[in-house]
């Protein structure tokens, strides 16, 4: 059985406990929160979070790209979310990458060149700046004032605001 029938039969145990039907696609907090899709990073325990309470998007790094621009832009003039919590972590394996290396490693073994960048970083604090600067200077965001960024220590659990 693969994992992801593992999944799924899980899933089918749970629908009696489904509770989530009655709730809105507007999140209650008004929140949209990007971090890294990084398994040990759980942003509901993280921030004391209930299912409904925020936006949650991932992706590696948890980096501000076009396609992050593009569901912000959702979140905030479709489903009225009004700030934006960034969560960068330590120990992120986008510290250990060179993107360049990476996408000629990926032209090599399938012919094609990426068009996207991996958005690899050595610079933890930098890269929340840099995110929170692509947050504050889209102009496809409507609420922009109301942006944070923090970095997670992984081995503590603490969060560090960056300004």
């Amino acid at each position: 059985m693969s994992v992801t029938d593992e999944l799924l039969r899980s899933a089918e145990d749970r629908i009696s406990d489904h509770a989530h039907a009655e709730l809105d696609a507007i999140p209650r907090r008004r929140v949209a929160v990007v971090t890294c899709m990084d398994p040990r990073i759980d942003p509901a325990a993280l921030l004391g979070l209930s299912p409904g309470d925020v936006h949650v998007l991932r992706n590696a790094g948890g980096v501000v790209t076009d396609d992050t621009i593009r569901s912000l832009a959702i979140s905030q003039r479709k489903l009225g979310t009004e700030e934006v919590v960034l969560i960068h972590h330590t120990d992120c394996e986008l510290q250990e990458l060179d993107d360049d290396t990476f996408r000629d490693q990926i032209r090599r073994e399938t012919g094609i060149k990426p068009s996207w960048s991996a958005e690899a970083f050595h610079d933890l604090d930098a890269d929340v700046r840099q995110s929170i600067a692509r947050v504050e200077a889209s102009p496809f965001l409507s609420q922009t004032a109301l942006v944070r960024g923090f970095v997670l220590d992984v081995r503590s659990g603490r969060l560090r605001e960056i300004s």
